[in-house]
Order: structure tokens, then C-alpha cells, then sequence
């Protein structure tokens, strides 16, 4: 091979450094640029094709991404979303993504995909709750999501009211078909119409920096959500350091899922991240009256072990202008530590929710379930300590702890002051027994309710949730299982008065209070 044949392959596999006397060297890429592929990074460019040949020549050699810190890419509505499966760091580049004219609303601009796809499981038939194994072995440790389209759950009461949804159920099982005992299954599946496993990675991928603007889509203010940030489909997912803004919002526009949207996926840690609240807009509902629609910069579905540590948000957390920033459903192990958030938010349910060290704004903490709430070390501004989503039937199926926290009623507005809320008049079927958490305990809590109205005997434990049910005489078709016990210990009150149990004393009757 003469010598132009050696340079030629030498350049194949990196590109050429010249040693000392004219000697040429292999050197390997360690990385990928955008630039290579043609990016601009001028603002105004649309980069968006670049950056997907970028990530697909990354995937395909194993590389991590490294984007130049002193470029602003501009990413206008193309459909093709841009791969993510190796390592990116963003550094302190700029993203401009410009949602006015966008071919796919709902596509996602980044897919953080795993590395193998996702598989059918044979041979399970029933599942039952608690269940410890599934009974046949995988290939992989894997995410399972088993649905039962015969079975509906969580059908909606109220101005979104619908018929409901399949069974669903999502829970990890290793290769020996072993299900992960803190995300246990909490549904019987008689029958199983679709059971799908996502496989895990073993290896940590990290997306580290970067500072992204949406300008806000200016569509028809309707239920036709945009999805046009980060959908995360991959397991044990690292985002650190990324901030979101928004920009361009009007007087009208279309919701958006989430600029942060996980799901399908477990082991997902998002830390020193700053997003934004989306601004409020309305429609007519389902049961055609008026409407604000959710709007959301993170949405969580059938997702286990998902952390926000020490993330806030642009807009201020009591303006009531925003909607609350998290929506989810179908997970497990939810948990904010060191977040100053607007809010938590369990939709169709979650198993196991955790919130410490943190501040909940305007919307508080909202949550249908199973298990255990831990609250702990943490300020909210909620109209209730927590509230017990009522289009679901306000049911909780474990307990609440509140521990070393401090309540301020609606922000401090001029309001009475509930620690649980929610609604049930035990005449709509939701599509599931219905229940209020076994034991809440209040631990060193304090209650901020100098700011009240003119006739006000203090805090109550419980809000009304039906304002009917006062006697015997009435009945509830779908019964309401009540609070068993509640402790209340080193509880504190602003206005000095002593915490009641409800302004419907009847409804909770029987329920235990013990002061300490």
C-alpha cells in the first residue's frame, strides 16, 4: 500500500495530526459537533436537520454529543425529531424552538430513546395485586405496562367528564421475572388485553446544560396539546443544569403536554433545572361548560422512580395567572426534594409520592392514589395542605404524613383554612372503591392563618366534601370509606385557634382524633 492509500484509511477512522518530521496519526473522534453536520448556530437558521444528522451519526458510533457554548440554534416546526442515545452536553448554547407553525403539534422536538426496543410478553395471563413474580423469565430487567381495555378505571366526574379509561397498571420486573417490591402491582387483572415490557439500559445516559426558549404556539385555545420539548422514553436518564423559558404568549393558545415529558420509562433524575409554568387558558369542556385547561412544562406517565432535586421555575409560584407545573399519571415513587414548584400533581393516580425540603405554590399538592404521601420540610401555598382531586373521587388508598411543614391558606388570601380537601357524594362510579387515607398523622406543622375571614373558628382537619351527607338518612350508592385515625402533634395555628375536625362533623364522626 503506497503512502496516499495509508492516509486515506488513517483519515476513515478520525482525522490526521501531523508529528514532529512529517509523520501522520490516526487521532479518534471523542465527540460530536453540530457544526459538522452543517449547523449554523446563528439564531435565525433552522438547524433542526443538522442537529438530527448529528445525533444519528452519534447513536451510530457510540459518541457523546458536545454543543458549542457561544452558538444560539434556531429549531423551527419541522416533524423530524431529533434521536438522543448517547451522552449530550449542551454546555451554554441557546435553543430557539419556534412552536407558531409546526408541522407535527404532538411529535416531540428531542427523543431520549433506549437502546432496545420494546417487547411483547407471552405466557401472562391474570395478574393479581401484590404479586411478586410474573412467572416467566425476560431478556432484559424491564418496564411492564399491562392494560385491561375491558376493565374501566378513573372515569372522570365533572366539566371533563369521559367514560373512562382501560386498566392499566406499571411496574418493573428484573429477568427472572421478579416485580421490584417498592413499585408493587395495586390492580387484579382478570384478564390482561395488552402486556408490553420496555427494556432497561444498564448505562446512565446524561444530558447536561443548555438554555431553551419556546416561542409559545398561537393556535385556537382547545384541548389540541403541544408536545414540543424533551419526550424521555429511556430508563436511568440524567438531566442537570437545562433551563426552560417561554416566550410569545397571547391571549390565546393551545395547552402544552410538557416541555420535560417522561414516561414509559423508570430511574429518571432531573436536578438544578429551572422550567416554566405555561399560561392559563380556557375552553368548554366535555360537559360543555367553561373550562381552564391544563397546561404543563413536565407531564409523567406510567413512570417509576422519577426525582426533581433542587429545580424551580422561571414565573412566580403564586401567580395564579399559570397553571401548576407537573401532571401525571400512572406512576410510582414520584418525589420533589429541594424543588420550589406550583405544583404536585397525581392525575390518574400514583403509587408512593414524596415531597421534602421544598415549596408548593398557588395549586399545591393534588393527588389520587396508593400508598404513602410524605410531605416534609416544606412551605405550601395551596389551598389545602393537600387536596384530594374530586373528578377522581378523592381517594387515597394508604396514608399521609405531614412532617415539619408550614400551611399559608391560599398564598395568604383572606380564606378558611382546610388541611385535607376534596369532594365525593358517593353517587358516581369512578371505577374503583373509593377511599380517604387510613391514617394522617401532622407532625410539627404550622398554620399561617392570621389572614382570615371575620367569622372563622379555625382551621379544620377535614373540608366538607359533601355537603349532603349531614344525617343518617342519606346514602351513598358508592360507598365512601373514611379516615380511620388522625394525629395531630405540635400542630400550630397563626390565629391561635385550635384545629376542628370538619365543617361537616357528621360526615366524619367517626374518626379518631388524637392530640399530642
Amino acid at each position: 500500500m503506497n503512502m496516499h492509500s495509508k492516509l486515506t484509511c488513517i483519515c476513515g477512522v478520525g482525522f490526521l495530526a501531523l508529528l514532529a518530521g512529517g509523520a501522520a496519526v490516526a487521532q479518534e473522534e471523542t465527540f460530536v459537533s453540530y457544526e459538522k453536520f452543517g449547523a449554523v448556530g446563528d439564531g435565525k437558521t433552522d438547524d433542526q436537520a443538522a442537529i438530527v444528522k448529528a445525533h444519528e451519526y452519534a447513536n451510530e458510533k457510540g459518541l457523546p454529543v458536545k454543543v458549542a457554548d457561544d452558538k444560539t440554534y434556531y429549531i423551527g416546526g419541522g416533524k423530524n425529531p431529533i434521536i438522543i442515545k448517547t451522552d449530550t452536553d449542551f454546555g451554554k448554547a441557546h435553543f430557539i424552538i419556534d412552536d407558531r407553525k409546526v408541522e407535527n403539534r404532538g411529535i416531540g422536538v428531542f427523543h431520549v430513546s433506549p437502546s432496545i426496543n420494546n417487547i411483547k410478553v407471552e405466557g401472562v395471563t391474570t395478574l393479581k395485586r401484590g404479586q411478586t413474580n410474573i412467572g416467566v423469565k425476560l431478556p432484559y430487567d424491564c418496564i411492564i405496562r399491562a392494560m385491561n381495555a375491558k376493565v374501566k378505571r378513573y372515569i372522570r366526574y365533572g366539566a371533563n367528564q369521559n367514560n373512562g379509561q382501560a386498566q392499566t397498571e406499571v411496574f418493573i420486573a428484573d429477568r427472572d421475572g421478579n416485580v421490584d417490591p417498592k413499585a408493587p402491582i395495586v390492580w387484579d387483572f382478570d384478564e390482561i388485553t395488552s402486556l408490553e415490557a420496555y427494556p432497561m439500559d444498564d448505562k446512565t445516559l446524561t444530558l447536561k446544560g443548555g438554555i431553551f426558549k419556546t416561542i409559545a404556539n398561537q393556535a385556537e385555545s382547545k384541548y389540541t396539546y403541544y408536545n414540543r420539548g424533551f419526550i424521555i422514553r429511556r430508563s436511568r436518564v440524567i438531566v442537570e443544569d437545562m433551563r426552560h423559558e417561554v416566550e410569545g404568549e397571547l391571549d390565546h393558545g393551545a395547552p402544552y403536554s410538557g416541555f420535560l415529558t417522561i414516561s414509559q420509562c423508570a430511574n429518571i433524575l432531573v436536578r438544578n433545572t429551572v422550567l416554566t409554568g405555561r399560561k392559563m387558558y380556557g375552553t368548554i369542556g366535555s360537559a360543555k361548560v367553561p373550562v381552564n385547561m391544563g397546561s404543563y412544562d413536565i407531564s409523567i406517565n406510567t413512570a417509576i422512580n422519577v426525582t426533581f432535586k433542587d429545580c424551580t421555575q422561571t414565573n412566580d409560584i403564586k401567580d395564579r395567572r399559570y397553571w401548576g407545573i407537573l401532571g401525571s399519571n400512572y406512576c410510582k415513587n414520584l418525589t420533589y426534594d429541594g424543588c420550589v414548584f406550583s405544583r404536585f400533581d397525581a392525575h390518574m393516580g400514583v403509587a408512593n409520592a414524596t415531597i421534602k425540603n421544598s415549596v408548593m405554590g398557588h395549586m399545591g399538592i393534588n393527588a389520587i392514589g396508593f400508598g404513602t404521601l410524605l410531605v416534609e420540610n416544606t412551605t405550601i401555598y395551596g389551598g389545602s395542605m393537600v387536596n384530594l382531586r374530586s373528578d377522581y373521587g378523592s381517594t387515597w388508598e394508604g396514608e399521609f404524613i405531614f412532617r415539619n411543614c408550614v400551611f399559608v391558606p391560599s398564598a395568604g388570601r383572606k380564606v378558611k383554612a382546610f388541611l385535607v380537601n376534596g369532594s365525593n357524594s358517593g353517587q358516581h362510579d369512578f371505577g374503583y372503591q373509593c377511599y380517604m387515607p387510613r391514617r394522617i398523622l401532622f407532625d410539627n406543622v404550622r398554620i399561617e392563618d392570621s389572614n382570615h375571614p371575620d367569622v372563622y373558628e379555625g382551621p379544620v382537619i377535614f373540608g366538607d366534601f359533601n355537603r349532603k351527607n349531614t344525617s343518617a338518612e342519606y346514602v351513598e350508592k358508592y360507598p365512601y370509606i373514611k379516615t380511620e385515625e388522625v394525629i395531630l402533634r405540635k400542630v400550630t395555628t397563626a390565629s391561635g385557634k385550635e384545629v376542628g375536625l370538619s365543617t361537616n362533623p357528621y360526615m366524619f364522626k367517626d374518626v379518631k382524633v388524637i392530640r399530642e
